[in-house]
């Protein structure tokens, strides 16, 4: 794939956003999709109730129009692309009914976290089957090294696993105007580049896809922000983007590129577990943008901050992966 090619693909997901949610953001106040804040959260975020929320619905719109027609157009519209979307598009409408019983039927706390988990559980079990796994698909590569672990049936456990965490990760960081659109966009940029070296270009379609939907979605999103994600769109990123470090065979790398979702992640955690254990919190407030906010930082501050150390974990595991 050539470099004119990834910036026409991108360019259509950008564009498609661009064009679609100035469509999207009148309906959804219409419907009253605002979002509601949290009381306990920073005071300051008081001022965005009202915002309309479910914008994820646009851009996964976006995505699955320009996946496809991009796909059909090179002729690589792959069994893999089709559960890349098929787990795009599902974990979509779970946050998607979460999000709908929040806003629209006012029961704040939207799904119950065992509903979410069971829609993912079976999300994850079809993807798995629906590949058709064999030795090369159930082995865990060890990023950098040429070492793998065949993990066998097992692999469906961990593949569950990896769906649901990165999917509840990036639905955790969703929490700052633009936050989630930007460093997301440069994951899946990423992981665009890996499945090029690989020269694995359906996915390489699909990665740089996403890309460009969320840049067109960041023109709105970013701070202030005319439209939020909404669960709709956060679990349904961090499910995809799992996938795709699934499909491409570099997992474990995940774990490098999506360092700021693993950080907020891991900062519920400890926080949950201190002051369960010690009464004392470790951190101002979790997840861990709203420390960097309760501690003086603005809003815009934080989310470049993020932004750039989502960045600069991206391209040192592109550059190592190339190397």
């Amino acid at each position: 794939m050539t470099l004119a090619t990834t910036l026409m693909i991108i360019a259509v997901g950008f564009i498609l956003t661009v064009l679609l949610t100035p469509l999207f953001i009148p309906a959804l106040k219409r419907m009253k999709f605002g979002q509601s804040i949290r009381e306990e959260g920073p005071k300051s975020h008081m001022k965005k109730a009202g915002t309309p929320t479910m914008g994820g619905l646009v851009f996964l719109l976006s995505i699955v129009l320009s996946t496809i027609g991009v796909s059909l157009y090179f002729n690589m519209l792959t069994t893999q692309t089709i559960v890349l979307l098929l787990v795009l598009v599902g974990f979509g409408v779970i946050g998607f009914l979460d999000d709908f019983i929040k806003v629209v039927l006012k029961r704040n706390l939207g799904l119950t976290s065992l509903q979410k988990l069971i829609g993912q559980i079976i999300l994850a079990i079809a993807a798995f089957f629906l590949l058709k796994p064999g030795p090369a698909f159930t082995s865990l590569a060890i990023p950098f090294t040429d070492w793998s672990i065949d993990l066998g049936v097992a692999y469906v456990a961990f593949m569950i696993f990896w769906l649901v965490g990165f999917s509840n990760a990036i639905n955790l960081t969703d929490g700052l105007d633009g936050l989630v659109s930007g460093t997301a966009s440069i994951a899946f940029s990423a992981f665009g580049v890996i499945a090029l070296v690989y020269d694995q270009t359906s996915l390489a379609i699909f990665a740089f896809a996403v890309t460009g939907a969320l840049l067109g979605f960041l023109i709105f999103n970013a701070n202030p922000a005319k439209v939020f994600m909404g669960d709709t769109g956060s679990l349904a990123l961090g499910g995809a983007l799992a996938m795709l470090s699934i499909l491409v065979k570099q997992e474990l790398l995940l774990l490098l590129v999506g360092i700021v979702f693993v950080a907020e992640t891991l900062s519920v955690i400890l926080q949950v577990i201190s002051f369960k254990t010690t009464g004392k919190r470790i951190f101002k407030m979790s997840p861990l943008h709203h420390h960097f906010e309760l501690s003086g930082w603005s809003e815009w501050k934080v989310v470049v901050v993020f932004w750039s150390t989502a960045f600069l974990a991206a391209f040192v595991a592109v550059m190592l992966e190339v190397m």
